[in-house]
Formats: structure tokens, sequence, C-alpha cells
């Protein structure tokens, strides 16, 4: 028997200092829900992965949407009455309501106030905010700033365009031996936020190299895509192909330390829910949250037309840590001990989801004698010695053809990494086939 750890090895580098990297290379970059900012992210990682990228034109109808105007910035500022820049969108892209129209005009305090955002609770930090389906113009300062504007004539410069573009997203398919699918899925749209987008970059960027690396039983799709509009356009444009995705996460909030969660799908019953439940409640003391019709992509993919096994995979979730759209969820914000966690925790799931079938006991009239199969040994220490053979006790039992990998892990408490190893074993000596 090898040691069980070794199958949830996902590597023998530091995943976690690489995909850092990655974040602070993509941190300065304006993105939004299509763009320019939105091409060069997904060029970067084309030099990583070989994803395809796709553009949807402006006017597209996308189920009840439709492809909004594509919008670029290239410069934005303030000048107080004296003509100094007070702010200036080159020091940190959130200063500009993302999707702002052009503007360069002169107003006073009063007007200007109407245009401004702030977070009165976190006085120094500045927020994020979007106006993707009103036209208005727009800039966040922190409200510390806020309150030490003068009266006074500003003169204000958005130069910014709205035009008739594209969407952009990026998808890599990884194919294995069934065309069934597993997906995984994270949003590219926000500007200089590390944990909300960019840790969901990095960690399925670096799991889609972890992919190609293993001998698959499933293909493994990755989608990056604009949030809302992006799932949605690609929903639209994939009716015909959804009956592949056997199921799927969506990636998000990955980066920092606090514990994780994960929120279920829409469907009940379905194996994302018993592996990512097992897993935090196992080995993560993590946090199960029930299906709600609020959040992140998961609920395009969740309704009720759809009604894919998609549930998301966060550390805190959105709107439940102070530095959540602001400009405090920055590069001190996220550490590469919180992305390898979260990197491990997904490479442990693949693991599941590659071995999480239904076995049949070729020997199942009594109890088979496995000292003649030399698999029923002493290995390593007594625990080990222990968990091993009670493991092969519950798999050779419960393999009846009604029971999962999964399923005997949950009843058992047997740890899974044990169970998949034993499993193995018992599949080479005859005594286990697939159902």
């Amino acid at each position: 028997m090898e040691d069980p750890k070794m199958l949830f090895n996902a590597t023998n580098r530091d995943t976690g200092n690489s995909m850092y990297d990655l974040i602070r290379k993509l941190y300065p970059i304006c993105r939004s829900i299509t763009g320019n900012g939105v091409r060069n992210t997904l060029s970067i990682l084309k030099e990583i992965i070989p994803i395809d990228v796709v553009e949807v034109p402006s006017g597209t109808p996308v189920l009840d949407w439709e492809v909004p105007d594509e919008w670029n910035i290239n410069a934005a500022w303030i000048k107080n009455p004296e003509g100094e820049k007070i702010l200036d969108f080159n020091n940190l892209n959130l200063h500009v309501l993302n999707y702002s129209t052009p503007v360069d005009k002169e107003v006073d305090l009063d007007e200007l106030k109407r245009h401004l955002y702030t977070s009165p609770e976190h006085e120094n930090w500045v927020p994020y905010r979007t106006s993707y389906y009103t036209r208005q113009w727009g800039f966040c300062m922190s409200h510390k700033q806020y309150r030490g504007l003068k009266e006074g004539k500003y003169r204000v410069k958005i130069d910014s365009e709205l035009t008739k573009g594209s969407l952009s997203y990026g998808e890599l398919l990884i194919p294995g031996k069934s065309e069934n699918e597993i997906l995984f899925v994270s949003h590219i749209c926000h500007p200089s936020l590390c944990n909300d987008n960019l840790s969901g970059i990095a960690v399925a960027t670096e799991l889609a190299n972890y992919v190609t690396t293993i001998e698959r039983n499933y293909s493994y799709r990755f989608l990056f895509i604009p949030a809302t509009i992006g799932a949605i356009t690609w929903l639209s444009r994939n009716e015909s192909h959804l009956h592949k995705i056997k199921h799927g996460v969506v990636l998000s909030l990955l980066g920092d330390k606090s514990p994780f969660q994960f929120k279920k799908s829409r469907k009940e019953q379905t194996e994302v829910n018993k592996i990512m439940s097992y897993l935090l409640e196992n080995e993560y003391h993590g946090k199960i949250v029930e299906f709600s019709p609020y959040g992140y992509d998961e609920r395009q993919f969740c309704s009720p037309g759809f009604n894919l096994p998609v549930g998301r995979l966060s550390r805190n979730s959105f709107g439940e840590f102070p530095e959540y759209h602001t400009s405090a969820d920055n590069l001190d914000f996220v550490t590469p001990e919180g992305l390898q966690e979260s990197f491990e925790l997904l490479a442990k799931y693949i693991s599941i989801v590659e071995g999480n079938k239904t076995w049949i006991n070729q020997s199942p009239k009594g109890e088979p004698q496995l000292g003649k199969y030399g698999i029923y040994k002493t290995t390593g220490g007594e625990s080990v010695q222990k968990d091993y053979q009670m493991a092969l006790l519950w798999l050779l039992n419960l393999s009846d053809g009604e029971n999962s990998i999964i399923d005997i892990a949950e009843r058992s408490g047997v740890r899974i990494e044990v169970l998949l190893q034993a499993c193995q074993d018992l599949i080479k000596v005859g005594l286990l086939k697939e159902a």
C-alpha cells in the first residue's frame, strides 16, 4: 500500500507564490464587463494556459438580456479650485465609477458631490462602484478626502467611451476519456480587487495546469467570464451542450485566510454538494451554505430553466468582510498561503470526483481471505494500518452497486484518501469492479 496522502499531493512545487505573482501582474489592469482590460487580462492568461478568447458583439440577444456596449477608459481626474489634481484614475482605477460616461467640464462643489461615492465606515478606503446599465458619470474617493473638499469650482474629466464593440470571455476545455464535464467558473470583470476576482482567476489558472498532469476520466471546462452577463451569454450560446456538465464550482474570494464556505447548488442531491460538504466538514472545518438565488454566477447556472449542479466555493462570502469592494482588497489582503490552501482543496475535490465511482464486490459471500491477496498487512504506523484495514472491509461490504466512494466515506468515517487507495488495491487483485 502506498502512502494515501500521495493521492492528494497535487504538486511538488509551491503553487501559492506563482498564483500570487499572477495576481500581482493582473492587479493594475482596469477591468469591466467589457473592454480592453478584459482582453489584456485574457491575453496574459493565454500565456499560461491555452484558452480560447470569444468575442460576442454588442446588441446580441442573450436569453432575456442583450450584450451591452463596450466600455473603455483612458484617463480620469479631478482638479480642485487651485488647479491641482486631487484624484487621478492612473493612481488607482477604483477612483472612477465603472462604466462612467465621458465628461469634461467645470462644476461647483454641490454638483461634484452628487457624483462622488465614499465608504463613511472606512474613511481611508476607496469604494468600488459600477453603473453598467444606467448612463452616468462618477468618481470614488476616501471619505476622509471627501470631508476635506472646499467650496469652489472643480474641473472634472473622464476620458472614456461607450461604443458598439463586444463582450470578451475565455474558455478552455481539457478533454478526458469521457465527454462528461466538470466545470470551473471564475469572473473576470473587476478592476484592482485581489480577493474578489483575481484570486478566483489565479486559482482556476493553476487548477487548469494541474488537470493537464493527471489521468482524466472526465473532461474539464474552465470559464473566465464577466459576472452575470458573461454567464448569461455563455449559457445562451451553449444550451445544446449543457447536458454534458456533470457538475461544477464557481470560484471566488479564495485568497485570504478565512475559513472556507461552500454554497450548495439548487439541485440538492448532487455529487458536488456531497463532495464539498464532506471536505469542508471533515477536513477543513468550513461552512456549508444552502442555495439562494442571490450571489455570484452560481445563480445563473442554477436558474430553473438550466438547474445545473453548480455550487460556489469561497472563503469569507461577499459582503461579509470589511475589505469587500474597497481599495483595501489589495495585494496585502491576499496571501500565497491562502491561495495554496484553496488550490489544494480543489485538487482534492478533483481526486474524489475522478475516484467517486460505484463498485461491485467480486467475492460478496462472506469476507474474502485478504491475506492471500497480499493487501491485508502492516503498512506504516499502527493508525495508518488500522484505517487501511477498515477501508478494505467497508469497501467490500458496501460495494453492492448502490454506494459510491463518497457514500462509503460518509458512512464509515474512514478518510477518503485511504478509501481511494484501498479501492485501487482491491481493483488490482480483482476483488472490485466498476458497477
